[in-house]
């Protein structure tokens, strides 16, 4: 991307604010966002000079990294502009886990600069077939660096959640997550199982979208062309399915609700979903991706867990207005999944 083109980025971001927001996030993603360090540096300049001088809403800087190439003048940068701009570091786990699926990148990365600079600021962690085994070792790891663990992210490719292979090794580790977390109480939770479960009780469910898709997360490519999120890309579909997808009524939430799931699915309060996921896989955005299903019922129920273990260690855990219907919901949980897991325990 030029500068000038940027600019224009910027400039519409800041003009079309949707009023409802009280801030503006500005994302950079590749790839490796570091690659172009000197465009960052520029945009950001601009936008500081240009913004912030006319009353706009709060705003923040925001790029994804693996770390391998923060330097030393990059760290200077990012410490003197650590207010306007956070890094995410993308961390794996142990130094064997991360190596084997971040080619042997682990000792090119300052993790003390990125707690230290950013210390509310959680890690990002990608599963892997290799690292699924280990998952509880890393979580844990990364706690022990003293750093928050956000997104757990279930790998992507040609794998069947429903494959008991997968399952069996899940159970174990979710099952010592849970141990973890409930002797260490105090500690944040790791977002993989940092569920509220007293939606799933109410009475009247919200009708809204998951996601900010067309209305609240534009994508601006490199020549200056906006999609309505960073999945919606050339990249990931055809042009025929581009026109298709840019025409939709965004604003409308009905148009992206999955019935069955609203209706039917007493977990679907849990359970966000990627709608350009969800239209790569069956050309809809109203038909969830539903690949992932059974394993959304298994983390529910080690959610359900976790909580009844926390609840009976410390009952003021759980806000009081919450706590009767976060009960009920984990005996539904329970009640509804319970026996078709048995055969792996």
């Amino acid at each position: 991307m030029t500068f000038d083109t940027a600019k224009r980025c910027i400039d519409w971001i800041f003009d079309n604010v949707p009023s409802h927001l009280d801030g503006i996030e500005i994302d950079f993603i590749g790839g490796e966002p570091l690659l172009e360090f000197e465009l960052i540096k520029e945009v950001v300049a601009y936008t500081c000079r240009t913004k912030r001088s006319k009353n706009y809403k709060n705003f923040l800087f925001f790029a994804s990294t693996n770390g391998t190439l923060l330097d030393d003048p990059m760290k200077k940068w990012f410490a003197d502009h650590k207010d306007c701009f956070w890094l995410g570091l993308s961390l794996d786990g142990t130094r064997d886990t991360h190596n084997h699926n971040r080619s042997n990148s682990f000792d090119l990365i300052d993790i003390d600069f990125f707690r230290m600079t950013w210390p509310d600021q959680s890690m990002k962690m990608t599963l892997s077939e290799y690292s699924l085994p280990y998952l509880a070792e890393n979580v844990k790891y990364l706690h022990s660096l003293g750093v928050k663990v956000g997104g757990v992210n279930l790998f992507e490719g040609d794998f069947d959640w429903n494959n008991k292979k997968y399952v069996d090794i899940l159970i174990p580790q979710l099952k010592e997550l849970v141990d973890f977390y409930v002797e260490n109480d105090l500690m944040s939770i790791c977002q993989m199982l940092d569920k509220q479960l007293s939606p799933c009780e109410a009475q009247k469910r919200e009708r809204k979208k998951w996601c900010g898709i067309g209305t609240g997360c534009p994508l601006f490519d490199v020549d200056g062309t906006m999609y309505p999120c960073s999945h919606i890309t050339p990249m990931t579909f055809s042009e025929s399915e581009i026109h298709d997808i840019v025409n939709t009524d965004y604003s409308n939430d009905d148009n992206f609700i999955d019935e069955d799931c609203f209706n039917d699915c007493y977990i679907y309060p849990l359970c966000g979903t990627c709608a350009g996921t969800s239209y790569l896989v069956n050309k809809s955005f109203k038909v969830r991706d539903k690949r992932r299903c059974r394993i959304q019922k298994l983390v529910a129920l080690f959610i359900a867990d976790l909580q009844a273990k926390r609840i009976l260690k410390n009952p003021d855990c759980i806000e009081k207005d919450q706590l009767y219907s976060t009960i009920e919901a984990i005996k539904k949980i329970k009640s509804l999944y319970y026996d078709e897991y048995k055969q792996y325990q």
